[in-house]
């Protein structure tokens, strides 16, 4: 059967970003086995041994309970875990304090963010352009809320104030903003008092943050002294009426991705709206992992896990930028989080300046990276016209050291032949 055939009452579904990306290498021979590829468009950190960190978890012991479904909204004791843990990292002597009521498990973070999103009424809801490629299909596919973008410039370091926020809800209607914090792609972060200010509009102008912070522990920008996170969890007075809605979970800041593990923080109302939209949108997580999950979500394995992952991103995060800085791909600003940098193309040697056409020539060199126009946002594509983002691309440094310095040399090599085209 050729792949132009359409079977009737379904429509065409748009793969995400690295999807894309993904499939289009796989057809060029790509296996995740295969030493020889360089994946610099993976979403994901590497996962094996760090220095400093926590031993791996490699087994995990099923108990014929466990063999049973899970609740929609997660084991209680899980969920009581991860409200203790963002009770003793971001909210010590605070009188209000999560419990398990706030909290709700998920099967993945598309998985959390669909559940919010469905529970969205008829709203206006505003998300930032560039941001998360997934968010775009996400904010289609549900039709009760009017998604509403807002622009933010590289020219600016893509800053945004709480001033600016006040402005945005005030101006367009907003009931809840979605973005994630630090940013996907940019790497740009909200943190410390501007955080807690963007925190006080939402209380003030009742409009829900909905705040992606899987790049949470990511940071390279933090307080001197302090643990290198980040939460709007820290800025929350009443952790049941504060309009703030947070996910997370193992993918990234755990280095567990495989799990499909991850959560939804938030006033007990939410809680309860999300997990009744997972009872037909999923059905619920798998308990075995959630079970196997309750040691990792101790204070002082998630200390160690962080400052390992400080230690060694940091590290890749200054030579891989400042490489593909002398190798001509600019930054609006470096990264203050993730583990991606948004470089702009667009001062290279054609085909490269583009960023589709760098990804081509990327793979012919084995190696994977995504064009910046997938992180343009556009919910049914209703804007038509070419993307601000073409001169863009993201590049990850989740892989290894070994692997960012075998892309490296093979990008140097690929500027410096079309250079000389």
């Amino acid at each position: 059967m050729s792949d132009d055939v359409t079977i009737p009452a379904f429509r065409s579904v748009p793969r995400t970003g690295v999807i894309y990306v993904t499939a289009e290498a796989t057809r060029r021979g790509y296996r995740s086995s295969d030493p020889d590829w360089c994946n610099l468009g993976q979403g994901q950190p590497e996962t094996g041994d760090l220095p400093g960190a926590p031993a791996r978890l490699n087994t995990v012991n099923i108990d014929v309970a466990d063999m049973e479904y899970a609740p929609v909204a997660g084991l209680w004791d899980v969920r009581e875990a991860i409200a203790s843990l963002y009770n003793r990292l971001y909210r010590k002597g605070l009188p209000s304090q999560y419990s398990a009521e706030n909290v709700c498990l998920s099967g993945g973070g598309r998985a959390a963010l669909t559940r919010a999103a469905a529970s969205l009424g008829s709203i206006n809801l505003g998300h930032f352009l560039p941001d998360y490629t997934a968010y775009e299909e996400l904010l289609d596919v549900f039709k009760a809320f009017t998604a509403i973008p807002i622009l933010l410039e590289g020219e600016r370091g893509y800053a945004f104030t709480h001033e600016d926020l006040r402005r945005e809800v005030q101006g367009r209607g907003l009931s809840a903003l979605l973005f994630s914090n630090p940013c996907n792609p940019t790497g740009k972060l909200v943190q410390g008092d501007e955080l807690a200010r963007w925190v006080g509009v939402a209380r003030e102008q009742e409009c829900v943050l909905l705040i992606d912070e899987f790049y949470s522990h990511y940071i390279w920008t933090g307080r001197p002294g302090h643990l290198p996170v980040e939460s709007a969890a820290r800025y929350v007075e009443d952790v049941n009426r504060d309009p703030v809605v947070l996910f997370d979970g193992f993918t990234k800041n755990w280095r567990y991705p495989g799990w499909r593990m991850t959560w939804t923080v938030g006033p007990k109302q939410v809680i309860e709206a999300v997990s009744s939209a997972g009872s037909f949108l999923d059905g619920g997580g798998s308990r075995p992992l959630q079970r196997a999950a309750i040691p990792l979500l101790q204070e002082e394995p998630v200390i160690a896990e962080t400052l390992a992952i400080h230690t060694a991103f940091r590290e890749k995060r200054d030579k891989f930028h400042s490489r593909l800085e002398r190798l001509g791909i600019r930054t609006d600003r470096a990264p203050d989080g993730t583990f991606y940098v948004w470089g702009n193309v667009s001062g290279l040697p054609a085909p490269l300046n583009d960023g589709m056409g760098f990804f081509r020539a990327a793979l012919e060199q084995k190696i994977i990276t995504v064009p910046g126009e997938f992180f343009d946002v556009n919910p049914g594509k209703r804007r038509a016209r070419p993307s601000r983002f073409r001169g863009y691309v993201r590049l990850s440094f989740g892989p290894s050291m070994e692997v960012l310095e075998k892309a490296l040399t093979r990008l140097e090599a690929m500027v410096l032949q079309h250079s000389r085209t």
